[in-house]
């Protein structure tokens, strides 16, 4: 027989054999709770790309590979499920939303896609109908083309829709709101009012509000006066949108505070507590603080210390500071190096002054607290790179893995900054849908040159940047299928612009995917359990409707969960499979 260096070629062999075996799963295979065969595995595993199946024990995978590997790990009591040859890939986690605001949105005046002033007026007036008691009329989704020249809407069509009583509608970005008569009484904003840091009441020449809000002014509105739903009702709320997460492929989100009273999630953390209690909590949540400026004091810097000492497991997280610098581009609030191109009189404005923002951000740092920074504007996003840099430098820090929020318009010189400094890019590919919107104010306000910049995927990536991909829900849609599309084609649903919209933006589907799935969890500094179907991590997947690497690019928004388990646990199962 064979020997080499003392040992029988037949058991090199056969060694080789149960270290590859080992590989996939455990060397000795103790039944299974629950195993799924026949599927298409999409593990985003570069070691180990495809596979057939998957073996779960304990709300984890035990191993993943093909039907015959995972035959082993079947016992008597072993359920098996037949993925059909349907795509699996695991389950999504969506870096940005709002989540208790998206699911008291749900139960409120849908306004998005409306065309037409007439058409929203008919939609809120139907709601307001169907609703006699609410004491409120509240809404959001409306689109700033409907209005104008300014892009920004009046109270007297609010008041025809909604004599009786107050009306507040969000726009479809969150940074501009809409206040009939009655709703700007109950806040007493009159003529008199002040605009706050950061925000303003829009005023007609003659001084008195339109009704439009904009940015930090809308607490003014929200604060004093919106009626904050009950604990039930809240409870209610999540519920709804947990299901909805649930049924569009999502198992973990990151919540980046709320925008409205009483829809703070970290402060609502006790429902999430009361639904897990219950067996209720399909969703993972990793939960920021919201820090608003001025400064942050000591104590708010103690509080988001504590919740990230408290809440620290697979199902409930802390630990981030959200943190706003600027506005957006459609209302010349993002933060510009040069003045806007629809307005060479501005240029935007910072939220915060830079050297507390810098200070904040080094404490935060050394605390080993998490920043996201929403930063949209070129200005915006330059000193965030600069705070995330200089609070490495001071602190000694590294792997803080610090995110900056949406980044539509970075300059060319700080596109490299991303992968040179750690820094995640954490971006929301359906806010780069080419529309009417997105063409024409958004384009028009920053210009042909700075327009070439515009969410810049592939530069950012090339340039050794993480790219972290979300929704930034209720703003869009909580459904990752049309954001995977537009990374990958960056068209309409109809295919316009003819090649994409700055096609050199693109990006490939694996890493379209990989943005949702491991490099979302790595931002979230949870590589290591979630983001890949491997051996060892939590049982997090989802089966799809159709095969993503087969069908036309164009098709991939159309997508249906079949079904999505988190944990080991089905969450969701649709009728069709």
């Amino acid at each position: 027989m064979l020997r080499v260096k003392g040992f029988d070629w037949v058991w090199l062999v056969i060694l080789s054999s149960l270290l590859t075996f080992h590989a996939r799963g455990e060397t000795h295979a103790k039944p299974a709770d629950t195993v799924l065969v026949n599927a298409h595995v999409y593990t985003v595993d570069e070691k180990q790309p495809w596979a057939q199946a998957l073996a779960i024990r304990d709300g984890r995978l035990v191993a993943v590979g093909s039907n015959a590997e995972i035959k082993h790990y079947q016992g008597p009591s072993t359920k098996v499920m037949n993925g059909r040859g349907h795509l699996v890939l695991p389950a999504f986690t969506d870096c940005h939303v709002h989540f208790m605001d998206g699911s008291t949105d749900l139960q409120e005046v849908d306004l998005e896609g409306i065309k037409s002033i007439s058409e929203l007026q008919a939609k809120v007036k139907e709601y307001a109908v169907a609703h006699p008691n609410e004491p409120w009329i509240l809404g959001r989704g409306w689109a700033y083309q409907l209005f104008p020249p300014n892009g920004l809407p009046d109270k007297k069509y609010l008041d025809e829709a909604v004599p009786d009583r107050p009306a507040y509608m969000e726009s479809f970005d969150g940074h501009s709101w809409w206040a009939n008569s009655k709703a700007l009484a109950a806040a007493h904003i009159t003529r008199d009012s002040y605009d706050p840091k950061g925000g303003s009441f829009v005023r007609d020449p003659a001084g008195e509000p339109t009704g439009a809000i904009k940015e930090d002014a809308a607490d003014a509105v929200v604060r004093r006066a919106i009626p904050v739903p009950d604990r039930q009702t809240r409870l209610q709320l999540l519920r709804g949108g947990i299901k909805l997460a649930n049924q569009v492929g999502v198992a973990r989100v990151h919540v980046l505070g709320g925008v409205n009273a009483g829809r703070d999630d970290l402060q609502n953390v006790d429902l999430l507590e009361e639904l897990r209690r219950n067996g209720e909590l399909t969703v993972r949540f990793y939960l920021a603080y919201r820090l608003d400026p001025p400064e942050m004091t000591d104590r708010q810097l103690k509080e988001v210390v504590r919740a990230k000492q408290r809440y620290n497991d697979d199902w409930i997280a802390a630990g981030g500071a959200k943190i706003f610098l600027d506005g957006v581009i459609e209302t010349n609030t993002a933060a510009m190096l040069a003045p806007y191109s629809n307005d060479a009189s501005i240029s935007g404005e910072l939220l915060w002054e830079p050297d507390a923002y810098k200070r904040y951000v080094a404490e935060l740092d050394k605390e080993g607290i998490q920043v996201f920074t929403h930063a949209i504007g070129d200005r915006a996003i330059r000193l965030a790179l600069d705070a995330y840099e200089n609070a490495a430098q001071t602190n000694r820090t590294s792997d803080a893995r610090h995110r900056i929020e949406h980044i539509e318009d970075p300059s060319a010189e700080d596109i490299p900054r991303f992968g040179k400094l750690g820094v995640i890019a954490s971006m929301q590919p359906l806010h780069a849908y080419p529309d009417e919107d997105t063409l024409g104010i958004w384009s028009g306000n920053v210009g042909p040159e700075r327009a070439t910049r515009a969410w810049p995927w592939q530069s950012i990536q090339k340039g050794g940047g993480i790219l972290a991909f979300g929704s930034d829900w209720p703003i869009v849609t909580l459904s990752p299928w049309p954001g995977l599309q537009n990374a990958v084609t960056r068209q309409t649903s109809d295919g316009k612009p003819a090649g994409g919209w700055i096609p050199s933006g693109r990006v490939s589907l694996p890493d379209a995917i990989k943005g949702y799935t491991l490099n979302a969890a790595y931002a979230g500094h949870r590589e290591k359990d979630e983001g890949s179907l491997q051996a060892g991590k939590l049982a997090d997947f989802i089966v799809l409707s159709q095969d993503l690497f087969k069908i036309e690019p164009s098709l991939i928004g159309k997508t249906e969960v079949l079904l999505t388990v988190v944990g080991g646990r089905v969450a969701y199962q649709s009728e069709k499979f």
